[in-house]
């Protein structure tokens, strides 16, 4: 019989959240290994009329069994939303976990902050299982360095209990470097909890550079009227982490360079903040679009003349971005907005795909960018695909697949 492992991990297929599609990859991975369980948000677009009386519903995905939770909405720019939400989700969560049977893993994330290591906590508590807590984010780190609350002791708090959620774990694994640095101050020097570096990946057989002049590239540039732009492109979540609502300043700045175009793609918190200071601004050179298909996400990271990976400043050793996986896939130049010493900086520097500036150095960021613009176009290209050769002998999919696998087997 297999082992069963329980995963609460509340992004899941066909959630478009990065952490669902990295999660959902994994559990396809190691299915023939596992009896697997998913405890899951259900996504907002599934909630179909007949189903809104109806907490739970149950789903499936191949071998893997999913039940999913229906949620209040959300309203990412509300904190108090976004708390009941959490609350929520934690409660259901929690309740589900208690009724599974026989459990020999319970995999959860550092998502909702602080509660889904506590979830993995109570549940090795009431089941006896072996709790692997996988920390794509520290929290309460992140939401202190954009001080999204004021009460520092609530800070401590948390930051207390998660540190708890870590010393009783089985197993930790952290996602970049500059992270496993931060569980080891979590710990200040005493007898840590035993871990694993894994990083997190795109699927590089499907994300592959292509040329603009590909016809699905072409298709898309000509859709939006961009021919002959320079593009730089944002992809990904327009959170509270990323200081986008001031970097998209930088467009203002730039404004007299006509071929530039700013298009940032998909949506976040702090979307509504960027588009009114566009059209407060008058600016014509910014372009919205949603979230893509993923069939369709390789054409329009290859549009790109450069990309956009960023981090809020106080971000090292709290998040790392995971976009750039998919940007170096493509083959695309990178300016990075990234704390020297991060794992995004790290990667950057050690391919030589990019450039970097320090977060919140908006006249830097600008120094930058004009100078990628100001590169001859073959240069340019070349500088971006030393970022696939890297990922290709470093950071491929099946290497960060196995790794987990191998991991929860021996666990």
């Amino acid at each position: 019989m297999k082992p069963k492992i329980v995963f609460v991990i509340n992004y899941f297929y066909p959630d478009y959240a990065s952490t669902g599609q990295l999660l959902t990859e994994l559990c396809l991975h190691i299915q023939k290994d596992f009896h697997i369980i998913v405890i899951a948000a259900q996504p907002e677009d599934m909630i179909a009329d007949n189903s809104l009386g109806t907490r739970f519903t149950n789903d499936r995905l191949q071998e893997i069994e999913i039940i999913r939770i229906r949620l209040p909405k959300q309203d990412k720019k509300n904190k108090w939303s976004r708390l009941r939400y959490i609350a929520a989700y934690f409660f259901y969560a929690n309740l589900l976990v208690l009724k599974q049977r026989n459990i020999n893993i319970l995999y959860t994330i550092s998502t909702p902050p602080i509660l889904g290591g506590f979830i993995g906590s109570i549940g090795k508590f009431f089941k006896r299982a072996k709790h692997i807590y996988n920390i794509q984010d520290f929290n309460p780190e992140q939401a202190e360095a954009v001080s999204f609350m004021k009460n520092k002791s609530l800070y401590r708090i948390a930051k207390w209990v998660d540190t708890l959620n870590c010393k009783y774990a089985d197993h930790i694994i952290t996602v970049g470097h500059d992270m496993q640095e931060t569980l080891y101050k979590r710990f200040a020097n005493r007898a840590i909890t035993a871990n694993t570096v894994i990083n997190n990946w795109t699927d590089e057989q499907e994300i592959v550079p292509l040329p603009k002049k590909h016809p699905r590239v072409q298709e898309f540039i000509h859709t939006h009227g961009w021919q002959n732009k320079f593009i730089v492109m944002y992809s990904g979540n327009m959170g509270l982490y990323y200081d986008l609502e001031n970097l998209i300043k930088i467009a203002k700045d730039l404004a007299h360079f006509e071929d530039i175009k700013f298009v940032f793609i998909g949506d976040g918190a702090v979307k509504a903040e960027m588009e009114a200071f566009v059209s407060s601004n008058r600016l014509n050179n910014v372009a919205f679009l949603p979230f893509q298909l993923k069939s369709d996400l390789k054409f329009s990271l290859n549009a790109a003349d450069v990309h956009l990976v960023v981090n809020q400043k106080g971000i090292k050793g709290v998040s790392v971005p995971s976009k750039i996986y998919g940007v170096m896939a493509a083959g695309k130049p990178i300016l990075g907005v990234l704390e020297e010493g991060s794992e995004a900086c790290r990667l950057i520097q050690a391919s030589g795909c990019g450039v970097v500036a320090e977060p919140q150095d908006y006249d830097a960021v600008t120094k930058k960018l004009t100078y990628l613009y100001k590169l001859k176009r073959d240069e340019l290209a070349e500088m971006g695909m030393k970022g696939r050769e890297y990922l290709d002998q470093h950071l491929k999919r099946e290497q960060s697949l196995d790794k987990y696998r191998s991991l929860l087997l021996s666990i």
